[in-house]
């Protein structure tokens, strides 16, 4: 089924029949929905304006740039930034995994700066009025990690809780997900909480876990995830998993109720056919419903990576691809 059949569907169909579309445990995972024009991208991030144009920034150079009216011909612009923030050349000439929402009237992005495995890093801060390129004005550092963590400050993700609190989760490849506290007057860490929680680690084997994303759903706390190794084209083991908690600092289960802290993590993408490595995720909420927006390495064009996206159902009480 085209995505934009899958659209109609999703607007029409009673929930009975929404549900005969997801697919069981048992069955393989979706295709990517259908997306044509440039879509090679890592790390995608994306957002609606209120016009309708969707507005997507993924990781390379300045903060590559695409747009779409439809979600699914898109196009590519310039990148984020016109010049690179002088201070980005401390970490790397390149920015990473960025992170975009609106809050107060304004386009916020979160994003790294970093060297491949290097611990070194940092994660910076821009702003923008209408999310375009050339708009954004960069903010500085929000936070870092130096040669000697045990973490590195990558890949993050701005949670605002119904509350009205900030939180930031990010990494981390070595020791897992980490999560601080936000100040939303100044987008930085809140001076009076500098706490870094722990939010998802494996303490044995592999460490690999990084590209956090938090959402709230039926009054659950969610956190996906990418697990194992990114980037090495059709060798790429990457895979999407998720955990969910009643607090969003945490503790996160999984499906079968093991701790994210121990390795958890329900499947939510993982390799099938060509479509090779999926992650470097981020969640949408479009109004057809939710979207998972990621990377895979495509096995039908050398291990190019591309541009996935599929909707979510949510009915099992579980993030369900389809």
């Amino acid at each position: 089924m085209s995505r934009t059949s899958r659209r109609t569907a999703t607007l029409a169909l009673p929930a009975a029949v929404l549900l005969a579309l997801v697919p069981s445990a048992a069955q393989a995972y979706p295709n990517p929905g259908t997306v044509t024009g440039d879509t090679v991208v890592h790390d995608p991030t994306m957002i609606r304006t209120s016009a309708g144009r969707y507005l997507l920034y993924a990781t390379g150079g300045g903060l590559g740039y695409k747009t779409s009216t439809d979600r699914i011909a898109f196009t590519a612009g310039s990148d984020a930034f016109t010049t690179k923030p002088s201070w980005w050349s401390s970490y790397a000439s390149e920015a990473w995994a960025p992170d975009i929402s609106y809050h107060g009237g304004k386009y916020l992005m979160y994003y790294a700066v970093s060297t491949f495995g290097s611990n070194k890093s940092a994660i910076g801060l821009a702003g923008s009025s209408t999310g375009l390129p050339g708009s954004w004005s960069d903010y500085g550092i929000v936070y870092t990690s130096t040669t000697s963590s045990d973490y590195n400050a990558i890949d993050p993700n701005l949670f605002v809780d119904d509350d009205g609190t900030w939180w930031l989760s990010f990494g981390s490849w070595w020791t897992g997900i980490k999560m601080i506290r936000i100040d939303p007057s100044t987008g930085k860490q809140l001076s009076t909480d500098t706490t870094r929680r722990s939010l998802a680690a494996r303490p044995t084997g592999t460490k690999a876990v990084e590209a956090p994303y938090v959402v709230k759903r039926n009054g659950y706390y969610y956190l996906f995830a990418s697990y194992d190794t990114c980037c090495a084209g059709t060798g790429s083991t990457y895979k999407v998993k998720v955990g969910r908690a009643t607090s969003v600092t945490g503790p996160y289960y999984d499906k079968n109720g093991v701790a994210m802290t121990n390795n958890g993590g329900t499947p939510v993408l993982e390799s099938h056919g060509r479509y090779i490595g999926p992650g470097g995720q981020s969640i949408m909420n479009d109004v057809d419903g939710d979207l998972i927006v990621y990377h895979y390495y495509d096995g039908n064009d050398n291990g190019t990576p591309k541009l996935g996206i599929n909707l979510l159902n949510w009915s099992s009480g579980w993030p369900v691809a389809y």
